[in-house]
């Protein structure tokens, strides 16, 4: 009688199992970031159909006008290079031209060093970038700043063309008031 009710428990707990797993929901995947294949390959069906929104629209512009959203760095260093200061005189024209604009400026590191580190530094680069922009007119109101350290790199690998590429800071159209 034994050996029977163990056979019963063990199988009405693989079908239980079996049931539960089969109930389960595929698990959905947050969307593609902005500058991925899958969200270019969307942004592109969007301007097709004609309804791509106004931030898009505002990226694009800035992309196109400016030239760069990106500003990069040496080792280390938060310090402003005269041609991150050329891409920021830019970026604080067109800001200036569309005074209802808010950016996000993204500080990043390359893979090198603590975390800890990397986002202290990545901070400091992206407040340098805002601090440039602030003495060129643009209202510190419109501009926000967030330290992503080494955690979103642009360039994968482990030799000095991927670190110099991941050692930037970023200036994102966010919005319009």
């Amino acid at each position: 009688m034994n050996a029977r009710r163990m056979r019963i428990l063990i199988a009405t707990g693989v079908l239980a199992f079996s049931a539960a797993c089969s109930n389960k929901q595929a698990e959905q995947l947050p969307p593609a970031p902005v500058g991925s294949d899958g969200a270019a390959t969307a942004a592109n069906g969007l301007q097709a159909e004609g309804i791509l929104d106004a931030a898009e629209r505002l990226r694009r512009d800035f992309i196109a006008q400016v030239g760069s959203d990106t500003v990069h760095f040496v080792t280390d260093s938060h310090l402003l290079d005269a041609r991150a200061r050329q891409i920021l005189d830019a970026q604080a024209a067109w800001l200036l031209r569309q005074p209802t604009v808010r950016v996000t400026i993204e500080g990043h590191a390359d893979e090198r060093g603590t975390r800890e580190y990397n986002l202290g530094l990545a901070e400091r680069r992206a407040n340098a970038a805002k601090n440039y922009l602030a003495a060129r007119g643009i209202a510190a109101s419109r501009m926000n700043v967030i330290s992503w350290g080494k955690e979103r790199p642009v360039a994968l690998g482990s030799d000095e063309a991927s670190w110099a590429q991941n050692r930037r800071a970023v200036s994102v159209v966010v919005q319009g008031y």
